[in-house]
């Protein structure tokens, strides 16, 4: 009897929080359950991307460009499930950029498996520079460590590797945060300095949160988020 009343009440609580996101997605300017969902607005492209292998159902939202979230339940399994972000596109070299800045906040969950990141593009996807804000359980950068650096506003743990289609540097930062200012460009400026690439062209900068699990379901929500460049 105490086995069937436990297992009533965790039913109750699943339901009530699948609801609850439902009624979260539905009263939002736009929502979507296709895991290829996307929605522009304002110059800003939003997209669901649910994009790994053995992936569970994701449900993206949005009021704007800069406030979105998610709810997601992949399993408790290896590998990157899906990436739901908010991307402006550039396109424009670096030597004709003065400034490239960003800020953000969102509010994540405490358990699960995923960052909170910008990706970032270059010369046609051939280069993916991904910033690292704040990590949750057993995750980590492609390639190797190379070095620790104080840059574009704040301190990290850099990695150079590949996924066998480009070239991925991964900047972790020290220690978490949910909110920030980051200046995009220094960044990209120190990587050119390294010669790791040249005078390559600003593609899209995008920023979400990279989930590989989140079992029984979990919500990320984004309260704002904007790139400038000039």
């Amino acid at each position: 009897m105490r086995r069937a009343i436990r297992s009533l009440v965790v039913s109750l609580t699943a339901a009530a929080a699948v609801a609850m996101t439902a009624g979260t997605a539905e009263a939002a300017t736009w929502y979507s359950t296709d895991k290829w969902g996307t929605w522009s607005d304002g110059g800003y492209t939003i997209r669901n991307d649910v994009w790994g292998s053995g992936a569970g159902p994701q449900t993206i939202w949005a009021n704007s460009s800069s406030n979105f979230g998610v709810w997601a339940d992949h399993p408790n399994t290896g590998g990157v499930k899906s990436y739901p972000h908010s991307a402006k596109n550039v396109g424009r070299s670096l030597s004709s950029l003065r400034s490239v800045t960003s800020n953000f906040a969102v509010a994540r969950p405490g358990g699960g498996a995923y960052e909170t990141a910008y990706d970032i593009w270059a010369n046609n996807n051939a280069y993916e520079i991904m910033l690292w804000m704040n990590k949750q359980g057993p995750v980590g950068p492609i390639g190797s460590y190379q070095t620790s650096v104080n840059v574009g506003g704040h301190s990290w743990d850099v990695y150079r590797g590949s996924n066998g289609s480009n070239e991925v540097f991964s900047f972790l930062r020290t220690s978490n945060t949910d909110s920030g200012w980051v200046d995009v460009l220094a960044v990209l400026n120190w990587i050119k300095a390294r010669g790791w690439y040249g005078d390559v062209t600003l593609g899209e900068v995008q920023f979400g949160f990279e989930i590989t699990s989140s079992a029984g379901g979990m919500d990320f929500r984004t309260d704002s988020y904007s790139v400038s460049a000039s």
